[in-house]
C-alpha cells in the first residue's frame, strides 16, 4: 500500500507552477566521450587517412623523393597493358578459392571430428592449432626446407614409392604456386578449426538427435540442421579467408619471392617489388586500389547473398 501511494504523484498548489520530471537518461558523461573520441582520432590517422593518401598516390607517378606528378588514370591503364599484373591478378583469384576453399573444408571437417570428448581430443586440436602461432614468414622458411630437392617432401615420395613425383618444387613454374599454397593452408587450417568449433558448440543438439529419431542420416542432420546454425560462423570465416588471401605476402616472399618467371607472383608482392623495388610508389598505390577493391567486392557480394537468403 505504501509503495502504491509514494507512486501517486503530489498535488500541485494553487499558482505554483510544476517542477519539471527528472530526466529518467541522465546525460553521457564526458569520460564516454574521451574514451569514444580517442580511438576514433587514432584510428582516423592511422588507417583512414594512410588509405585516403593511398587512393591520391595512384593517380600520381611518384619515386617517394621528389613531387609527385599527377598522371590521372594513367596508373589504372598501364595495370591493365601490364603482363606482370595480369599473371598476378589471375593468381590470387586462384589462390582465393584455393586457399578459402581448401581451408574451410579441411578446417570444419576438422572441427566436427575432433567436437567430441575424447582423451587425446585436447592434444589433437593444440597440434593442429599450433602452426598459427608460428609467424607466415617462419612458416615460409620452414617449408623452403621441406620442399627442397633433399627435403623430406621428396624422401617421403621416394619412401612410399612415388619417386617419379619428385621435382624442385618452388623452382618448377607448373607446381611452385601449388607448393605455396599448400604451406599457407597447413597454417590457416587451424585457425579455421577453432571458429568452427565455437560455431558447433552453440549449435542445438536436440534438433539433430530429434532428426535422428526421424530416421534423418549423418549426412542430412550435418547439411539440414547443423550448417544452418552455422550461418554466423560462415560469414566471420568468409571474411577472414578472403582479407588473407588478399593480403597474403609474407609467406609467398619468404619461399620464392614471386618467382620462378613470376608464376607465384600475387598482387601483394607484385606491389611490394613496385613500391619498394623498382621506386614506383604511385604504380604501386594503383595495385593497392586493386586489392581494395576486389575485398570490397568479394565481401558485399557474400553479404548480400546472405541477406537475399535469410529473407
Amino acid at each position: 500500500m505504501s509503495a502504491a501511494l509514494a507512486d501517486v504523484e503530489p498535488e500541485v498548489a494553487p499558482g505554483r507552477p510544476p517542477e519539471p520530471r527528472r530526466r529518467r537518461r541522465g546525460r553521457v558523461p564526458l569520460l564516454v566521450w574521451v574514451f569514444l573520441l580517442v580511438p576514433l582520432v587514432v584510428e582516423l590517422f592511422w588507417v583512414f587517412w594512410p588509405a585516403g593518401n593511398s587512393f591520391s598516390l595512384a593517380l600520381t607517378r611518384w619515386d617517394g623523393i621528389g613531387a609527385a606528378e599527377p598522371v590521372g588514370l594513367q596508373n589504372f591503364l598501364d595495370l591493365a597493358a601490364d603482363p606482370i599484373f595480369r599473371t598476378a591478378l589471375v593468381n590470387n583469384v586462384v589462390w582465393a578459392v584455393g586457399f578459402g576453399g581448401l581451408s574451410v573444408v579441411v578446417g570444419l571437417s576438422l572441427a566436427v571430428a575432433l567436437n567430441k570428448p575424447g582423451p587425446l581430443v585436447g592434444l589433437y586440436r593444440s597440434a593442429i592449432y599450433l602452426p598459427m602461432v608460428v609467424s607466415l614468414a617462419v612458416t615460409g622458411l620452414f617449408w623452403r626446407v621441406m620442399y627442397q630437392p633433399g627435403g623430406p617432401v621428396n624422401a617421403a615420395l621416394e619412401v612410399v614409392g612415388l619417386g617419379s613425383l619428385q621435382r624442385q618444387w618452388l623452382a618448377d613454374p607448373e607446381v611452385a604456386l601449388g607448393a605455396v599454397l599448400v604451406a599457407a593452408v597447413w597454417r590457416q587450417v587451424g585457425y579455421i578449426m577453432v571458429l568452427y568449433l565455437a560455431g558447433l558448440k552453440s549449435c542445438d543438439a536436440t534438433l539433430e538427435e530429434a532428426a535422428a529419431v526421424d530416421g534423418a542420416g549423418a549426412w542430412q542432420r550435418f547439411w539440414r540442421i547443423v550448417m544452418p546454425q552455422l550461418r554466423g560462423v560462415n560469414m566471420v570465416v568468409f571474411a577472414v579467408t578472403v582479407i588473407d588471401s588478399l593480403r597474403t605476402f609474407d609467406i609467398v616472399w619468404a619461399m620464392t619471392r614471386g618467382g620462378p618467371y613470376n608464376e607465384t607472383q600475387l598482387l601483394s608482392t607484385y606491389m611490394f617489388q613496385q613500391a619498394f623495388t623498382t621506386g614506383n610508389l604511385g604504380y604501386a598505390s594503383a595495385i593497392a586500389v586493386v586489392i581494395f577493391a576486389l575485398a570490397i567486392g568479394f565481401i558485399i557480394t557474400y553479404l548480400a547473398r546472405q541477406a537475399r537468403t535469410e529473407d
